[in-house]
């Protein structure tokens, strides 16, 4: 694999700057976070008075600690606009992600968070070892979802060009690397190994590809998953962090010289670990729960938001910043599926929907091939039990789940009573994806 390693003069000064100018300017930025958002939204005004703290009495980068924390109800709560502390007429574009009741998750910028979200992007992409005047391959999702258009401006203001494909026909995408000839490819660690797959069923070598790094994001993925990409492409691979509530990816990205954790850009997002079950803060390069304050939004400034990623903080490296290491699971139930957040209660949901089918179900994760997939399994009714009746109800509730959450998935309708039963909480998920790696 090629050298990427960016020449320090290229850095952002502050990527490499030293930590008590990273702590002053994250101070000075956080009072007028905080100030901004008790003055502008109503819920942090809420907030903060029955929690008893105003945003003068943050002295220090510790005080934060006795601000209240944001989960993602409180935005679900707001819906649509609520959170937003600038007038919606400032708000230049609105993004949104899935939740659990079908009332997606709003977040809004305005022309300077997309300059910001930008900025933070393309600081992303040059860690990669992504250049300017490089042709990027963004096979992100475009839409609502912020991986798309989050990675196209970042990669426009790094000074690519950029092949906005998104996601899906996978024997173009392979056609159109061979025909552009990129150096980079943004995508999901998932989708890329079926991209992997159509390389090799076109009979083309992916080591002859043009590629030379691929930012890899939006799910989960392992150090195993990184060996057989890099390995099959002769390239590198590292990997990217964001969620939407924060600013969408650009938060965090691993540097391709030392591939040891993601870097935070700590000068526009300021990372906590806390216990999840207690809330309290956890001693230094412990494993917890990662909460995120943002230090420079203006349409939606975040504080103390619950990410539910578990993770843990270390000393920077390649960049002064703090590292996170890859996130190693999630404190609640929401299973990520090829890049889409997806909670048990919107399948229940769909199920509901279907007439014929009880109200009984559970979700099996498997390792189709290379790729992650999910079968929905659930029980007829008495009046709706012969075999042409659970066929039409299983292929109907595919369709609704594929319409309505984002995923496709295998639905196996079985006889009254045939999905397991739990005295207790019910066991919704069972993971078998370690079992279709073996």
């Amino acid at each position: 694999m090629k050298d990427l390693t960016p020449n320090k003069a290229d850095l952002d000064p502050i990527e490499i700057a030293s930590r008590d100018e990273i702590a002053a300017l994250q101070l000075e930025r956080m009072k007028s976070t905080l100030a901004h958002a008790y003055n502008n939204v109503p819920f942090y005004k809420q907030k903060f008075d029955e929690a008893g703290v105003h945003p003068d009495d943050l002295k220090s980068l510790s005080d934060l600690s006795k601000f209240p924390f944001t989960v993602k109800t409180d935005l679900r709560d707001n819906y649509p606009f609520g959170m937003f502390a600038v007038p919606r007429e400032q708000v230049s574009r609105i993004h949104a992600s899935s939740g659990t009741t079908g009332k997606p998750t709003v977040v809004g910028y305005t022309k300077n968070d997309i300059e910001m979200w930008s900025s933070v992007v393309a600081r992303s992409l040059r860690a990669a070892g992504v250049r300017k005047g490089d042709i990027l391959h963004n096979a992100y999702g475009y839409g609502l979802f912020t991986g798309g258009l989050g990675a196209h401006y970042g990669a426009e203001a790094l000074g690519c060009s950029v092949v906005p494909i998104s996601g899906g026909m996978t024997s173009r995408q392979v056609q159109l690397i061979q025909d552009f000839q990129p150096h980079a490819i943004t995508v999901t660690p998932s989708y890329m190994l079926a991209i992997l797959d159509e390389f090799r069923k076109q009979g083309v070598d992916p080591r002859e590809s043009s590629l030379q790094v691929g930012i890899f994001g939006a799910e989960p993925w392992t150090n195993a998953t990184r060996l057989e990409v890099e390995q099959a492409f002769d390239m590198h691979a590292v990997d990217i962090y964001g969620l939407s509530e924060v600013i969408g990816p650009g938060v965090a990205n691993e540097c391709v010289e030392t591939k040891d954790g993601l870097h935070i850009w700590e000068d526009h997002f300021y990372p906590e670990i806390i216990n999840p079950e207690t809330g309290e803060l956890v001693e230094e390069g412990e494993e917890g729960e990662l909460v995120f304050t943002s230090l420079t939004k203006e349409a939606l400034p975040i504080i103390r938001y619950r990410t539910r990623d578990l993770t843990r903080l270390l000393p920077g490296t390649a960049r002064s910043m703090r590292r996170m290491e890859k996130i190693t699971g999630r404190s609640d139930d929401m299973i990520i599926l090829r890049g889409v957040n997806v909670f048990p209660t919107q399948v229940e949901v769909q199920v509901l929907a279907v007439e014929g089918l009880a109200p009984h179900f559970q979700i099996e994760l498997i390792h189709h091939g290379r790729m992650d997939g999910m079968i929905v399994h659930v029980e007829a009714t008495k009046d709706a039990a012969s075999d042409d009746a659970r066929a039409q109800s299983a292929k109907l509730l595919s369709k609704k789940i594929k319409d309505n959450i984002g995923v496709s998935a295998q639905v196996i309708t079985k006889e009254p009573g045939g999905v397991p039963r739990s005295q207790g909480k019910a066991v919704r998920v069972i993971d078998n994806r370690a079992e279709g790696q073996g």
